[in-house]
């Protein structure tokens, strides 16, 4: 089966530099959205999901193909292959392992063209002000590329991490859970598609995208 790109309807992405907004003692990212147009090329389904992290780099910066090869990601060490952007560097201090940790985050799925399947900043209490994702560094209940991603961070700053599949969910267990019901399920029927593991695409269909606010640390 081809996919023609030039038929698919222009997806939503969205663009650094991250604008700003304020939220109660923090700064947010905006979800600021641009419509831009696919890119013209005819691919398998399979050729489309090996070379998703360089079609995301396309739909990252608008389309502009200059821009997109002018982007640096590195790899953060150790971290099992999860490469990361830092969109604003922190100044706080550093996660270790046992200390307790409050992100903001946006997470994206590759194998969709980059669909958001969560945000914690839709995530509102009773006054209508984001809450956060709170774990502990080293407790094994998140996915290993967020800690990894978090590890290397400063609080106050934000990174965009490409997560490959090894480090990401291995099982429908893991958080951070999208609690929406009907993105829960087609995030997780997605990365754990019998069929097309079967085909060989496991090591693409499960790369995510997050990008990630360290808020807080609090030290045991």
């Amino acid at each position: 089966m081809t996919l023609a790109f030039s038929a698919l309807a222009p997806y939503q992405v969205s663009l650094p530099p991250a604008p700003q907004c304020q939220t109660r003692n923090q700064t947010r990212i905006r979800s600021d959205i641009q419509t831009v147009s696919p890119v013209s090329l005819i691919t398998t389904r399979r050729s489309l999901l090996h070379h998703s992290s360089t079609i995301l780099l396309y739909f990252i910066t608008g389309g502009d193909a200059s821009a997109a090869s002018a982007v640096k990601f590195f790899e953060i060490a150790g971290s099992g292959g999860v490469k990361a952007l830092e969109l604003r560097a922190g100044s706080g201090g550093t996660p270790r392992d046992g200390d307790e940790v409050a992100i903001h985050y946006y997470g994206r799925l590759a194998a969709k063209q980059g669909w958001r399947f969560d945000s914690t900043y839709d995530h509102k209490d009773e006054t209508g002000y984001s809450i956060p994702f709170v774990f502990t560094v080293g407790s094994r209940k998140v996915i290993p590329g967020i800690e990894a991603a978090v590890k290397s961070m400063k609080v106050g700053g934000i990174l965009r991490a490409v997560i490959p599949p090894s480090q990401g969910y291995q099982s429908t267990s893991q958080e951070p859970i999208p609690p929406n019901f009907f993105d829960r399920q087609r995030l997780f029927t997605t990365i754990f598609n019998p069929t097309r593991l079967a085909n060989g695409e496991g090591s693409t269909l499960g790369t995510l995208v997050f990008d990630i606010e360290l808020v807080s640390i609090r030290r045991p």
